[in-house]
């Protein structure tokens, strides 16, 4: 349990106490936008909209979509591993809300998570009354993390990483700092640096522990292969490329790369997979701009000869894309960004092409772009040429194949190792 709490402390709690009506319209009126129920909203304020099982239970709390998935494989294995245990995950917004619901593992409910003032934490803790709490990244709400460990929740802070943003401005609050990082039992970092910066700033040795990015240790994304089926009979044996991914700025160089290949491949497909799907509209127009012919999935729009362009701007059909193509450039990485998991397209069997901005994977790309699983890219010329590269040469693009799969699977049998910590740190067992 953390020692007494400093001034900083206590100012943020009275801070965000004054705030948290502002907070509250804030938040409400993003879930009114996203449509979700009124009883779901006042989750926000700590009003459960389910009832807590009885017996043990094991909350995790993530912050958004790629966090929220890379603990549900997790939670499946661990769901083996203690078979009379419940698990609660919370996340903030409704994107990873309705991907969560549709992967949920056995035993498992989704709720959103209290604001980080007095009144939403007690009512979350009160009707929750976890044994464990399990953070994600670097997920850190002062205030649920301190409250918890009073009340005995054993704490763990996994896949943990910190930028270097987040490492300077604690390193200026090191009393603060250390009595959050107090209420903590367990810390496992994606990398060394990572467990050395939370040891520097207060963190006891004792409970760190380096160890790998748990999105690395994710189940294969679903397929459905219905639909599979369906686009290939409309692609009709059509060569075909896929960028997934994609953020803004980036789809200007994925289409000028696009628009070079089909100088050489004259029926090329490329099949773009926006991070965010409502930015269509937006896509749409850069597409009006280069010319190219496009498709949308969301307007059921077929694939015909003269499509170039196949936007695939829908929730939850990744794992579908990737099974139609082996090669998949990996967005988030030609802007300062950080990256998405390679694991998930190397797990469908796909050679991997990224941009230099994939920081928040460096480790996971290390090993992959060592041995020839993954390239990395800077223009949308190098982007071309690479793309060109592997769709000319099938022993090339099988060699990239075969690397990255057995990147996987060096990183699948850490799963064990991760849950084994667990389960000794936080007395789960």
């Amino acid at each position: 349990m953390p020692e007494h709490p400093t001034l900083l402390y206590r100012l943020y709690c009275g801070l965000t106490s004054l705030v948290a009506p502002l907070a509250w319209r804030t938040v409400q009126k993003k879930l009114q936008t996203a449509e979700v129920p009124i009883n779901r909203q006042r989750e926000r304020l700590g009003h459960a909209s389910l009832p807590r099982p009885d017996g043990h239970l094991i909350w995790f709390h993530a912050a958004s979509v790629g966090e929220s998935l890379s603990v549900l494989s997790l939670i499946k294995h661990l769901g083996d591993r203690l078979p009379d245990t419940h698990f609660l995950i919370t996340s903030g917004t409704p994107t990873s809300a309705a991907l969560i619901e549709k992967r949920l593992p056995p035993r498992t409910r989704h709720q959103y998570p209290p604001l980080d003032t007095g009144g939403p934490v007690k009512r979350f803790l009160d009707h929750w009354r976890p044994n464990a709490g399990i953070f994600v990244e670097s997920e850190i709400w002062p205030r649920l993390i301190v409250e918890s460990a009073r009340r005995g929740v054993a704490l763990a802070l996994l896949n943990a990483r910190l930028s270097e943003k987040s490492v300077k401005g604690w390193a200026q609050r090191p009393k603060t700092a250390r009595f959050i990082l107090d209420s903590f039992r367990l810390f496992l970092t994606q990398n060394d640096k990572t467990a050395g910066n939370l040891i520097g700033l207060g963190a006891n040795p004792g409970h760190v522990q380096p160890g790998t990015n748990l999105k690395a240790m994710s189940d294969p994304l679903p397929v459905d292969q219905d639909v599979v089926d369906g686009i290939r009979s409309e692609i009709s044996g059509r060569p075909l490329w896929i960028a997934s991914s994609t953020h803004d700025g980036e789809e200007e160089t994925v289409l000028a790369a696009h628009t070079r290949l089909l100088e050489r491949w004259p029926d090329l497909l490329l099949l773009l997979i926006p991070r965010h799907p409502d930015r269509r509209e937006d896509i749409a127009a850069i597409l009006k701009q280069t010319g190219l012919t496009a498709s949308f999935r969301t307007a059921t729009d077929p694939i015909t000869e003269t499509t170039q362009v196949y936007v695939a701007d829908t929730l939850g059909e990744t794992g579908t894309w990737y099974a139609l193509c082996p090669i998949v450039f990996l967005g988030g990485s030609l802007k300062e960004i950080g990256g998405h998991n390679p694991f998930e397209p190397a797990q469908a069997g796909a050679a991997v092409i990224t941009g230099p901005g994939y920081f928040n994977f460096a480790e996971t790309f290390a090993p992959l772009v060592k041995s020839g699983g993954a390239i990395e890219v800077h223009s949308a010329l190098e982007l071309s040429s690479t793309v060109d590269g592997w769709l000319s040469d099938e022993t090339a693009l099988s060699n990239a194949q075969s690397a990255a799969g057995a990147c996987v699977k060096v990183q699948e049998n850490a799963m064990d190792v991760v849950i084994d910590t667990l389960c000794e740190r936080l007395d789960l067992t």
